[in-house]
């Protein structure tokens, strides 16, 4: 089972040796969606049976990869997985291609789960899984699931400080500026958007400023701030 208030592995998943390298970001109350994304490292040949285990438990339905690859394609094909590449500059954020590939993504999923609701209900484990990774999983990989957030109903700020809490370090201060400016282009979540609501129940007001320093002297355990 999957821990909601603060996206961790209940005490049954903590026995994976890989359950620090995965983050479960869930999708804003606002909008209704029972999809959910998943961020994590780059898997390699070795790791990847690994990442197998739990991407079968989180009932992962696609892969996306924002780095070069590391691994075969094939062997996450073979288990039903879709694989997308959207690669782009490490450390840097999403062209318009890039973004408009991965809302067409999430838009098909989303649907699909909408579709099939009644099944995500009755057993919460079969909930469709979208995940990312670049290369440790902080940057690029992060500013894509905000993206979507955005998309689906939170304020920019609000999205970059609620996968900050599930996954520590994630982003830069480019990316949180890129972040802030993001325009939400889906109409039908616009209008339901209200500018004080977040996927946690409660405003979350940060200024720009007091992102970035998110980590740093605020904060007496020093953060790891993205780099990729």
């Amino acid at each position: 089972m999957i821990n909601t208030t603060d996206g961790r592995y209940s005490s049954r998943a903590r026995c994976s040796p890989l359950s620090r390298a995965f983050s479960v970001i869930e999708t804003p109350a606002i909008s209704l969606s029972p999809l959910r994304f998943l961020l994590l490292d780059c898997p390699t040949e070795s790791t990847l049976p690994l990442y197998m285990d739990e991407f079968r438990r989180l009932n992962v339905t696609d892969v996306v990869r924002c780095c070069q690859a590391t691994y075969n394609a094939s062997r996450l094909t073979e288990e039903g997985i879709n694989v997308l590449d959207l690669p782009f500059r490490d450390g840097g954020v999403p062209p318009p291609a890039i973004i408009g590939q991965w809302l067409k993504l999430v838009e098909t999923r989303d649907r699909e789960a909408r579709m099939n609701a009644s099944t995500s209900q009755d057993d919460p484990d079969m909930r469709p899984t979208i995940a990312v990774h670049c290369v440790a999983g902080l940057g690029r990989a992060p500013v894509l699931v905000a993206i979507a957030l955005i998309e689906m109903g939170m304020q920019p700020l609000d999205a970059v400080e609620y996968v900050r809490r599930k996954r520590r370090g994630a982003f830069n201060k480019p990316q949180i500026a890129f972040l802030d400016a993001y325009k939400r282009t889906t109409k039908s979540v616009k209008a339901r958007s209200v500018s004080n609501t977040s996927s946690a129940g409660s405003p979350l007001k940060f200024s720009l400023g007091k992102m970035f320093r998110i980590g740093s002297g605020g904060n007496s355990k020093k953060e790891v701030v993205a780099s990729d």
